[in-house]
């Protein structure tokens, strides 16, 4: 009983002295920067730029210019080579920053029970051997409502992938001999 006495007014000193703590480090409103807006500039670049000058804020990202570089999906061999390799089928979903492409059900007209869905996942923007992970699946149905879904992408994907890659890999070199010739064309002007 007198230790639970002696817990509760030890913690009623330590509130008290956190209370205080604060109470003195406040200061008076009038003397925070800011505080009055006569003082401040109400163009927000002007503000900017004095916090930057004393020193004061940061920045998260900085502008960069990004003069000759492109954030298009149009730029990206792999992006490209897929969607190329993938082009007599349907998308159902084509999400470049997701980085995954998924085509609809698929079936040549050979056999209407039958029909095919693949799924492309970029790992990576490389066009290396395990930039990709793609799955094949197959549905055949017996029936209009009696269908069977089943995953074979060990089949097809190897296919597919060493297709894409090699398209891929033909994409990037063409753009890199277009940004050498680019390159010596603007060396040779100056």
């Amino acid at each position: 009983m007198i230790l639970n006495n002696l817990k509760k007014s030890l913690l009623k000193f330590y509130l008290f002295l956190l209370v205080v703590v604060i109470l003195a480090s406040c200061k008076s409103i009038e003397n925070l920067p800011g505080a009055d807006a006569r003082k401040i500039s109400p163009d927000p670049k002007a503000r900017v730029q004095k916090n930057i000058e004393e020193g004061r804020g940061f920045r998260l990202m900085d502008k960069k210019d990004n003069t000759g570089t492109f954030d298009f999906a149009s730029s990206n061999e792999l992006w490209r080579a897929t969607l190329d390799t993938l082009d007599f089928m349907p998308l159902a979903l084509a999400n470049y920053s997701g980085g995954i492409i998924v085509t609809d059900w698929y079936s040549d007209g050979s056999n209407d029970k039958e029909s095919v869905k693949i799924s492309v996942r970029f790992l990576t923007n490389e066009v290396r051997s395990d930039a990709l992970s793609i799955k094949v699946f197959y549905k055949n149905c017996s029936m209009q409502e009696n269908c069977r879904v089943s995953d074979k992408s060990q089949e097809l994907s190897a296919e597919l992938t060493k297709q894409i890659l090699s398209k891929a890999a033909v994409y990037e070199k063409d753009t890199k001999s277009k940004k050498k010739r680019k390159y010596i064309n603007k060396a040779l002007e100056n």
